[in-house]
């Protein structure tokens, strides 16, 4: 059976996938802030939680150590959770923005690591966003071109890089970046725009399943392989 965390996964593109997962038979661990919004979306599902607060440390720490307890491995991770950071530029908000986006990023991957290492098709999933694409945000065919989330575009810009950074220094772990599509969750209802989450899921569910042979160090949408 496949081992599966998928961080911020109690809701939106992240629970989906895990319940797509979850079909696929895999032993998926929801990882959510709250302890109790994960134990309640896990039990509707199937699934299996962890309280994971990717900006604490000590919070990562204590989820991998629970499930390498439990299953002696992980097979895939799916750096999933994230804010849109869409409020005041400033110093505050940058800290915050890139602690979640881009610093958890490296404390669930480096506290993962051990595990990722004892699979014997290790898979990581970072989902970015082609807000951070230096080809999409100055293309004015692009949505992208006319979004103004600073934070947001800089930090996921960091987060698909630290992605291919690991590709390189991990080449037995494929690593790759996603850019899920525009999705109707919580982070974006202000806006009102996007698909179900259930169809940007499925992307991330590819990804997830790759063959052991499968692409790593790269961006990509649901039709392929982006330029950033």
């Amino acid at each position: 059976m496949t081992v599966t965390l998928i961080t911020g996964a109690n809701k939106g593109i992240g629970f989906e996938t895990a319940k797509q997962l979850q079909a696929l038979g895999h032993a998926v661990y929801i990882g959510a802030r709250d302890a109790e919004r994960g134990e309640k979306a896990a039990a509707a599902i199937g699934a299996r939680s962890v309280q994971l607060d990717v900006t604490d440390d000590a919070s990562v720490n204590n989820a991998l150590a629970t499930i390498g307890a439990a299953e002696g491995r992980l097979d895939v991770l799916v750096n999933n959770a994230g804010i849109l950071a869409a409020g005041e530029v400033d110093g505050p908000s940058a800290l915050r923005a890139f602690d979640t986006n881009a610093v958890g990023v490296v404390r669930v991957t480096e506290a993962a690591l051990p595990l990722l290492r004892k699979s014997s098709n290790p898979t990581v999933v970072t989902v970015s966003s082609s807000a951070g694409s230096f080809w999409a945000v100055t293309n004015p065919d692009r949505p992208e071109f006319d979004l103004s989330f600073a934070l947001y575009s800089a930090s996921k810009a960091a987060a698909t890089m630290l992605t291919v950074q690991y590709a390189k220094s991990q080449p037995d772990i494929k690593f790759n970046a996603l850019e899920p599509g525009p999705t109707a969750t919580d982070m974006t209802a202000a806006f009102g725009i996007g698909r179900p989450p259930e169809e940007s899921a499925a992307t991330v569910v590819r990804l997830a399943t790759l063959d052991a042979d499968g692409p790593t160090g790269t961006f990509r949408d649901e039709n392929g392989e982006l330029p950033w």
